[in-house]
């Protein structure tokens, strides 16, 4: 459940669209997700070899969960069917080595629970950034590291 709090968090903090609304991705009466046909033509053509695809629809996005490559993985779609976003869990060795050392300074003494891959569906250069949930003590917080390896506070957690 937190896991999908983040990725939602996320998703919505980095990625403001103008969305304009959409009737045909709305949850219908019977509580069935009703994906727009657009984002369901994207998705199969962006990852063909998906498996497992399973949807779930908000009034902001559309976000399918699959496995592609044994991979686990989340794509976002806004209510046209353009791409947002694809996110995967990593580890944290994933990260820029300068990032690492930067939370090591920062952040002396939490440890990592969990780091989230996100790439951003534009086609700029540098599209990866890293989110990295941090706990001590009963503290937790997420940090952002950005494709040059900066390393910044996003949200306290807990």
């Amino acid at each position: 459940m937190k896991k999908i709090f983040v990725i939602i968090a996320i998703a919505a903090s980095l990625f403001t669209t103008n969305i304009y609304a959409a009737t045909s991705a709305t949850r219908t009466d019977d509580g069935t997700e009703n994906v727009s046909y657009a984002a369901i033509l994207k998705f199969n053509n962006d990852f063909a070899r998906a498996e497992n695809a399973t949807w779930k629809v908000s009034p902001n996005f559309q976000k399918v969960t699959f496995t592609l490559d044994d991979v686990k993985m989340s794509a976002f779609y806004n209510l046209r069917g353009e791409l947002i976003g694809v996110t995967q869990n990593v580890q944290f060795k994933a990260l820029p080595e300068k990032a690492k050392k930067e939370i090591a300074t920062k952040y002396e003494g939490y440890f990592a629970k969990e780091v989230i891959k996100l790439e951003s569906g534009d086609d700029s250069f540098d599209n990866t950034v890293y989110f990295v949930d941090l706990a001590k003590d009963g503290k937790e917080l997420l940090v952002r590291v950005t494709p040059s390896a900066g390393v910044y506070f996003f949200q306290n957690v807990k």
